[in-house]
């Protein structure tokens, strides 16, 4: 009874990028808000505000997640530094070769290496420091992780959720270095000024709790810096799934609260990218998957397709 009654949204293969986003939803707001989630969501999140910095509780698998979320953020921004942009001497060039490093000896591609992440470590160095914006940050766990990079000037939070901020901002006021740099708000994305704008925005594990998952990433578009960066991550709407997230995490192993995730609100990473597709103001720059293994951790997959994953998108005009 259990599997037929959470596996009948995988039958319906529409496309949740638009269609929910053109159709009222049927359920109550918390926020009288397009973008906004559910009172259910609400009041399920806000139900774990006490225990959110609990890394043995029921976040703890949100904790695990958020060291490979800092890889994927800080792999990517390293990896799309263009080396020799400036360069004008052809002498002070870096070597890039147009083949794949493992063909060469091992000697000589480790040297080739050392070069490429000395020349990346300069540059960001040089870097204006970054201004983010982090949407949905529940209780702070990824917005505290930024802040102590050196390269982040601020941070700025923000949720629809009274109790898990009121746990975000009692849990940065214990670390000095960083308190300074992390505001937190009770606010939707529709409402933050136009005015403001970032270098970087986070959306993680948001578009699967949210009613018009189109309406937010479009409300966050508009608060991206030219060549800006923005992060997603969301799951796949398909058995593995179901399988993983609902069926054992929350009703076998127990490792997330029951309630949390809801399949027909799952997203295929297909979906996502098409919508981009359609806007070529944006690139998606790289796509990962990423799987739980109960032993190890959060570990990058090499199917993005399947299951949870990571996305990078830049703003290129």
């Amino acid at each position: 009874m259990l599997r037929s009654r959470l596996l009948t949204p995988i039958l319906r293969r529409t496309s949740l990028i638009t269609g929910r986003s053109l159709y009222s939803s049927s359920v109550v707001c918390h926020y009288d808000k397009k973008t906004s989630t559910s009172k259910d969501e609400m009041d399920h999140f806000n139900q774990l505000a006490e225990t959110w910095w609990d890394v043995n509780g029921p976040q703890r698998i949100l904790h695990k997640m958020n060291l490979l979320r800092m890889d994927f953020i800080q792999q990517t921004l390293r990896n799309h530094i263009q080396l020799n942009k400036d360069v004008t001497n052809p002498d002070d060039e870096i070597y890039v070769p147009g083949y794949s490093l493992k063909l060469l000896p091992k000697q000589i591609s480790e040297q080739i290496l050392l070069e490429q992440n000395l020349k990346r470590d300069e540059i960001q160095r040089d870097q204006p420091k970054l201004n983010i914006l982090d949407i949905g940050c529940g209780g702070g766990i990824l917005s505290e992780s930024l802040a102590r990079l050196k390269n982040v000037e601020s941070v700025k939070g923000i949720d629809l959720s009274t109790d898990v901020l009121k746990a975000a901002n009692l849990h940065k006021s214990l670390d000095p270095d960083i308190e300074s740099k992390i505001s937190y708000e009770l606010t939707a994305i529709e409402d933050v000024p136009k005015t403001e704008i970032f270098d970087l925005i986070t959306m993680f594990e948001i578009l699967e709790h949210v009613n018009f998952p189109n309406e937010v990433l479009s409300s966050a578009l508009t608060h991206l810096k030219p060549n800006g960066w923005l992060f997603i991550s969301t799951i796949n709407r398909d058995f593995v799934s179901w399988f993983t997230t609902i069926f054992m995490g929350e009703h076998v192993l127990k490792i997330v609260p029951i309630g949390t995730h809801h399949l027909d609100k799952y997203i295929d990473e297909t979906e996502i990218k098409d919508w981009f597709k359609k806007k070529p103001e944006f690139e998606v720059k790289d796509s990962k998957g990423c799987t739980y293994l109960p032993f190890k951790g959060w570990v990058f997959s090499p199917t993005p397709n399947v299951g949870n994953y990571f996305m990078a998108i830049q703003r290129v005009k």
